[in-house]
């Protein structure tokens, strides 16, 4: 899938954060969000080219990823919103494409295509094909333990509602449990249909929860609310 193109930026939130820059701050740190976007994690030289040496204002507002890259969490999680809401909407429309698309009126009834995607219809051959392939849940979900072909399995069997509501859910997850070794075990995560469960954020010392029939406004609203109070 093509890179995209765009992040959502909110307004007030940037304003806020960035209250006390002056001029050519806020045009380094625009320059080093832009970075960031188009080219993922930045090293620290590329900290120092753009911010013309270490300025702490504008530095403690990103964190150092395992690798000890740069990145703004705030930017990381709007990425992976967008691109795994992106990713969902394509994958179901080439579902929808390929689901009625008959591959043959030669072969039998009972032959299939690959494994138990194939169903036979009258002198034809449906081709179904998953709206969220496995790929996309094992890279974003990103804690890569346990068997494979038992996840993948498990994927399959899931609704195309459930797989989406996945991929929507991963990025608050990951956003209220950064640390991946504390989220569940991807087998867990599956079994139990946790992406069903609230999800709790730590807000300037308090706790809010956010079920997963909150409309996307409220949802935009707390997930703000979370980076103000980290300064973001």
């Amino acid at each position: 899938m093509a890179k995209n193109p765009a992040f959502n930026f909110y307004s007030d939130n940037f304003l806020s954060g960035t209250m006390f820059f002056t001029d050519e701050q806020t045009g380094k740190y625009i320059r080093l969000l832009c970075a960031q976007h188009q080219t993922g994690h930045l090293e620290e030289k590329h900290m120092i080219f753009i911010c013309k040496g270490h300025d702490d204002d504008i530095w403690k507002k990103f964190i150092k990823d395992e690798n000890g890259l740069y990145f703004n969490e705030r930017l990381d999680f709007e990425i992976n919103k967008r691109n795994s809401y992106s990713e969902s909407r394509s994958n179901n429309k080439k579902g929808k494409k390929l689901k009625n698309k008959i591959i043959s009126e030669s072969h039998d009834p009972h032959m299939g295509i690959g494994k138990g995607i194939g169903k036979g219809i009258g002198k034809g051959i449906i081709l179904s094909s998953l709206n969220i392939e496995f790929e996309t849940f094992w890279n974003e979900y990103d804690k890569k333990v346990g068997d494979k072909s038992k996840l993948e399995k498990k994927w399959i069997a899931l609704s195309d509602k459930d797989r989406e509501s996945i991929l929507e859910y991963i990025p608050l997850y990951k956003l209220s449990q950064p640390d991946k070794k504390f989220r569940k075990n991807p087998s867990t995560f599956l079994n139990n249909k946790s992406w069903n469960d609230e999800i709790i954020f730590s807000n300037g010392g308090k706790q809010q929860q956010l079920s997963v029939s909150d409309r996307s406004g409220e949802l935009d609203g707390i997930v703000s609310a979370v980076f103000r109070s980290k300064g973001m």
